[in-house]
């Protein structure tokens, strides 16, 4: 009865007789005790995918494309799942961030300039969190002014203030708020035979616009800090070879939930602005203030609720995950856990971070939209490369054991990284050439 795992529990319970159903009901009780308590990494960095930058990306998808790249988002999901196991897989087995484990074997130099080029490119999605708080808090009357420092203000407290578990906590709360997206698209009134017919069966382009659309989507979906943070959290949440079968289900429900948000998102946007003709958008701000019009006060409200509670989120967890992949590639102290005095280096680059990201968004005439569709693509480009050091380190057998990638999972994570290189070789290629 022990054995019996999560999903086979509920169809077990009500095939039993009473006196065995009883106890199957404990089991199934202590078995979700057990997964909440190592829930919250997993859940928690896939829906911070779903930032400013993102919510942007999809949005103009669905504004510039309508349904037809709805399609995407069934292979992003599945490498989503491939790679966030990876990453929490090598945390659980060696009990080490991913830079540590990168710098351990493959040297200083190598580890440096993987910090400089993610640095580079996290630095500007962490000026698109902070972009979008005064694009979201904007659609309220409210000056960025005013809500950009105090945003940074309340991220840094929430964070320095507390600990992991209470942080964590707050975090999963924030998450829980993206479902506004999902009542957003019913309120749009999107066509749903289209909208599953483009879901299952994909349309192919060779223009560039659209091959820069598919990269950045790919490239917002699976971005290279994630796999750096959730590494790092679910190292310092304790999480062990014991625990990791439920650690597993927390990555496979984080997964699936951020991209079925991403699903509603792009279908609100392509039932209305796409359908409207309105088709440039300059921040997810803008796709917010176009469906009052065409899908209604309480579409517009949920949308910009969602976009700020998107932002705050991310402004939190981009910077930290910026902070651990620096500090662990260097050697030095890091951790929520650990006070300002024991992990000094950690705090103030965290601190740095927030205080320049915030900084720049307040700067005027910033071209904010390049900034932050960019910052998107660049992840799609510089994924391949973190991929494969992933891939080499989960399978060595010294490191990981027999925790190592089996042959298909090895098969889809080197197919995504091929996929990737090919689709930017192809953007690089028609961008040349002018189509």
């Amino acid at each position: 009865m022990s054995k019996l795992s999560l999903a086979d529990l509920w169809p077990a319970i009500r095939r039993a007789k009473k006196p065995r159903r009883r106890k199957l009901v404990n089991v199934l009780r202590f078995r979700l005790l057990a997964f909440f308590a190592v829930f919250g990494p997993g859940f928690i960095t896939a829906n911070v995918d779903n930032d400013p930058g993102g919510i942007l990306t999809y949005s103009q998808a669905g504004a510039k494309f309508g349904y037809a790249l709805l399609w995407t988002l069934i292979p992003t999901t599945i490498a989503l799942i491939i790679v966030q196991e990876m990453a929490a897989r090598m945390g659980a087995v060696t009990g080490k961030g991913l830079s540590d484990l990168i710098r351990e074997e493959f040297g200083f130099r190598v580890t440096f300039f993987t910090m400089l080029v993610l640095g580079v490119a996290d630095f500007g999605n962490i000026m698109a969190e902070f972009a979008g708080i005064a694009s979201g808090m904007g659609l309220f009357g409210v000056s960025k002014y005013i809500v950009v420092p105090l945003g940074a203000a309340l991220v840094w407290i929430m964070v320095v203030g507390n600990s992991y578990k209470p942080v964590e906590r707050i975090l999963i709360v924030f998450s829980l708020l993206y479902f506004t997206y999902v009542i957003s698209a019913f309120l749009a009134h999107p066509n749903w035979r289209t909208a599953i017919h483009d879901t299952i069966v994909p349309s192919i382009s060779r223009s560039s616009e659209y091959l820069v659309m598919v990269i950045g989507l790919i490239g917002t979906t699976i971005t290279p800090w994630m796999q750096f943070y959730l590494q790092a959290s679910v190292v310092e949440k304790g999480i062990g070879k014991k625990q990791y079968p439920l650690c597993r289900w927390d990555v496979i429900v984080g997964c699936i939930i951020t991209d079925v948000i991403a699903f509603f998102i792009v279908l609100a946007c392509a039932a209305t602005l796409y359908v409207s003709g309105y088709r440039n958008i300059s921040d997810a701000a803008d796709a917010a203030a176009a469906l009052k019009p065409l899908a209604g006060q309480w579409a517009f409200l949920l949308f910009a609720v969602g976009l700020v509670n998107a932002s705050l989120l991310s402004a939190a967890i981009l910077p930290l995950a910026t902070a651990y992949n620096i500090c662990e590639g260097l050697g030095f102290e890091s951790g929520v856990n650990k006070r300002f005095s024991e992990a000094p280096a950690f705090y103030w680059l965290y601190t740095l971070l927030i205080a320049f990201g915030a900084g720049v968004v307040l700067m005027p005439r910033l071209p904010l939209l390049k900034v932050i569709l960019y910052s998107q693509v660049v992840n799609g480009v510089l994924l391949p490369f973190l991929l494969i050091f992933m891939l080499i380190l989960v399978n060595k057998k010294e490191l990981m054991g027999t925790y190592r990638n089996s042959r298909p999972i090895n098969v889809i994570a080197w197919g995504t990284s091929t996929v990737l290189i090919v689709l930017t070789m192809a953007w690089i290629w028609t961008t040349a050439i002018g189509r």
